[in-house]
């Protein structure tokens, strides 16, 4: 892939086909990971801003959209071989990553085993809720995510791709399933299939803070202001085990802040890279 404003192609790794675009020319690459039942298009809001700067790569995970779906139970060991495998194909390394959701829990992976691929990285509530299985304050809340996780892959498993993705919807924020585009929601029934999938994996929501002590570069992690506690408690156990990195709250935003507020998150991660750009 040559540079361009903006392109996209399919790219094979680790033996799976997966649909990338990139945005603009930039001298400082910008991988940016997609959450659960969406698409690299989740990134529209904010991809044309960003792409003024740098050199955005977006892309379908394995099993999203237009990225191939194999067969068997995936695992999120996979998606950070993917993610890793993206950046040395496209000679991107080191780049800067930002995930959210569960892209920023394939991100922080992918800190603790390939900092060589990084110059630094970006997480945006990423759901390792082990770490705080044993935090009274919100052990309660644990209990019942899991619950409505366990519920939803059931519901998935029936066939019922629509109510499961209105569900997880509105666990997030009531009423959030009818802020989404036709679009938003067409993209989550098909990607129902991928939910379930991780939400079987062992791993989905393990992570040893361990892995990332010793990762020397910028780290910011946000959270949103209207967002469950569960979240910011996850927040709070990755800044104290990585002292060096930030933390930034969007007001009046939420779990999708690059959706609920755009510019603002484009400001958030341009000024905090140009910070750390010599």
């Amino acid at each position: 892939m040559t540079k361009g404003t903006e392109e996209t192609a399919t790219i094979v790794v680790n033996g799976v086909r997966l649909t990338c675009e990139i945005h603009g020319t930039g001298e400082s690459p910008l991988v940016m990971v997609h959450g659960s039942w969406s698409s690299h298009q989740e990134w529209d809001p904010v991809v044309a801003q960003l792409a003024d700067s740098f050199r955005v790569l977006t892309y379908d995970r394995r099993g999203h959209s237009a990225s191939e779906a194999p067969s068997g139970q995936g695992s999120v060991r996979e998606d950070v071989a993917d993610l890793a495998a993206l950046i040395e194909h496209l000679e991107l390394a080191p780049a800067w990553v930002a995930g959210n959701s569960f892209g920023g829990s394939i991100t922080l992976r992918l800190a603790g085993e390939r900092p060589d691929l990084l110059r630094g990285i970006t997480a945006h509530e990423p759901p390792l809720f082990s770490l705080v299985a044993n935090d009274s304050a919100v052990a309660p809340m644990f209990e019942e995510e899991a619950q409505r996780e366990a519920a939803v892959a059931e519901r998935i498993a029936s066939g019922d791709h629509a109510g499961a993705a209105e569900q997880f919807a509105e666990a997030l924020a009531p009423g959030l399933w009818a802020e989404f585009s036709p679009e938003m929601r067409q993209t989550m029934i098909e990607n129902a299939p991928t939910y379930r999938d991780e939400v079987n994996d062992p791993e989905q929501l393990t992570f040893d803070l361990e892995w990332i002590r010793d990762f020397s570069r910028p780290a910011l992690f946000t959270q949103g202001e209207q967002s469950p506690s569960l979240y910011k408690a996850v927040i709070t156990k990755l800044a104290e085990a990585l002292p060096p990195a930030e933390v930034q709250e969007f007001k009046g935003a939420g779990h999708v802040p690059h959706e609920e507020q755009p510019e603002a998150y484009v400001r958030a991660i341009t000024d905090f890279i140009r910070m750390h750009t010599t």
